[in-house]
């Protein structure tokens, strides 16, 4: 009997600052915030619970669930911040495969591509992007400077360390500007108020983000328009999925047309519903035939593999601007991925399948 293809499943579970120290969310009773998806409010942003990794917990089960079904022998690892148990793991467990869903180690992103360095150190393959890119994709910066070398549209932008930088002689951008932390991702950081008109807004949102995030504030140039997801699936003869769009049009007056943390994660919001995935996208054809040539193109520039999204806006003009570089995005059932996948004719099941294919296909 041929032996069955063994694929660790590894997330890393979020933890919460309580009375007694810091803890896991489920050692704290916190399960119950995931079912209802409301954000468990603490003293600051630091210390709350970001629901965006909670949602790995739910992934993994699904992830799991699938590769079973599909034939592979599976275990479920959590690495909690023990890099050295993660070690023990792999060495002992030796997995064929990893289907990566670590996100975050003690709660700083920036570790996310140095588990994916250890495996790469350990030589056991991986789901996704690698390490480097991992890294690079996570710094909004970097991402948005190799984006414009390669003649790819971004917003205008500059960086401020601290809050004695900002001035309004010296400050090249027109308002209305966004404010944004420049190292995290899934919307981790912004708010409506992330949306400033004048100097005085400016300053304080990036003293916000400051001093609440612990790094510098990426203020970018707003720009007005509608918002498209265009999904990718694979390496060599990569697939572009059918484009998604964000409808803003039941957002409350007043509240700005962009994707808050809340508008993705917090159930009951404002936001979240007056924000709703459309698959296909209304678009033109010309106009989905540039986005999709654009997002394939950032998607090779920035070394994505087996699957990503790229996250657009389409300006009044009919320009496109390239505002996210997403490796490893969310794939569950409800996510953006999944949708397109499934206008394009793929299941969310047989997505997770295939992109253990392709992982597979890169292995020696």
């Amino acid at each position: 009997m041929k032996k069955k293809i063994h694929v660790a499943v590894i997330f890393n579970e979020p933890t919460i600052e309580t009375e007694e120290g810091r803890k896991y969310i489920s050692e704290n009773g916190k399960l119950e915030a995931m079912a209802s998806r409301s954000r468990v409010v603490e003293t600051s942003p630091k210390n709350a619970v970001d629901l965006s990794e909670i949602g790995v917990l739910e992934e993994r089960e699904g992830v799991e669930r699938v590769l079973q079904q599909s034939g592979y022998r599976t275990t479920l690892f959590n690495v909690n911040g023990d890099i050295k148990r993660l070690i023990e793991f792999l060495d002992e467990k030796q997995p064929d495969l990893i289907f990566n869903l670590c996100e975050s180690v003690g709660n700083e992103s920036i570790h996310e591509m140095h588990v994916a360095g250890i495996y790469e150190l350990m030589g056991v393959p991986y789901t996704g992007a690698g390490a480097f890119a991992l890294g690079t994709c996570l710094n909004k910066v970097r991402t948005k400077e190799i984006l414009s070398y390669h003649k790819i549209a971004t917003p205008r932008f500059a960086l401020f360390k601290t809050i004695a930088e900002v001035n309004i002689d010296d400050l090249e951008l027109n308002f209305p500007l966004i404010v944004k932390p420049s190292r995290e991702d899934a919307s981790v950081g912004i708010e409506n108020a992330s949306i400033v008109e004048n100097i005085a807004a400016l300053k304080k949102r990036i003293r916000y983000i400051l001093q609440n995030y612990d790094q510098p504030a990426l203020v970018e140039e707003y720009i007005e328009g509608r918002e498209l997801n265009v999904a990718i699936i694979g390496n060599k003869r990569p697939i572009i999925l059918p484009i998604s769009e964000i409808d803003f049009s039941t957002l409350p007056d007043g509240y700005p047309r962009i994707v808050t943390y809340n508008a993705k994660w917090v159930e009951g919001t404002e936001e979240y519903d007056g924000t709703r995935g459309v698959c296909p996208a209304d678009v033109p054809a010309e106009i989905e035939k540039k986005a999709k040539d654009i997002a394939l193109k950032a998607y090779r520039i920035m070394g994505l593999r087996d699957y990503g999204r790229i996250d657009m806006r389409l300006d009044k003009k009919g320009q496109l601007f390239v505002l996210e570089v997403n490796p490893n995005p969310d794939i569950s059932d409800t996510a953006g991925f999944a949708r397109s996948a499934r206008v394009y004719g793929l299941t969310p099941q047989e997505a997770i399948s295939r992109i253990v294919e392709y992982a597979l296909e890169r292995t020696p």
